[in-house]
């Protein structure tokens, strides 16, 4: 199993940027996935979430109404958009995948800073 997140990087304040996690080694299709963060001195904590047939999306309070979870199930690929973007949003980004065994990506920092 594999999870290979790209993506994240510098960003001013207001921006976009867009975190791609790539699965392989499971039935991605099936698999509920979610995007977590941790920030310096904080705890890990989930972002968003998205069903298997993406129909089921969730979101933490602080980030609905700019970020965006989605998938492609031909590309095994679930994705972050993220929109205006603010200082507090600076994380290390993780994505994961719901399997009997969790799996996880290496992480992707993103910083929101002028």
């Amino acid at each position: 199993v594999q999870l290979v997140q790209s993506g994240g990087g510098l960003v001013q304040p207001g921006g976009s940027l867009r975190l791609s996690c790539a699965a392989s080694g499971f039935t991605f299709s099936s698999t509920d996935m979610r995007w977590y963060r941790q920030a310096p001195g904080k705890e890990r904590e989930l972002v968003a979430a998205i069903g298997g047939a993406a129909n089921l999306t969730y979101y933490v309070e602080s980030v609905k109404g700019r970020f965006t979870i989605s998938r492609d199930n031909t590309k095994n690929t679930v994705y972050l958009q993220m929109n205006s973007l603010k200082p507090e949003d600076t994380a290390v980004y993780y994505c994961k995948a719901i399997t009997p065994v969790a799996y996880w990506g290496q992480g992707t920092q993103v910083t929101v800073s002028s």
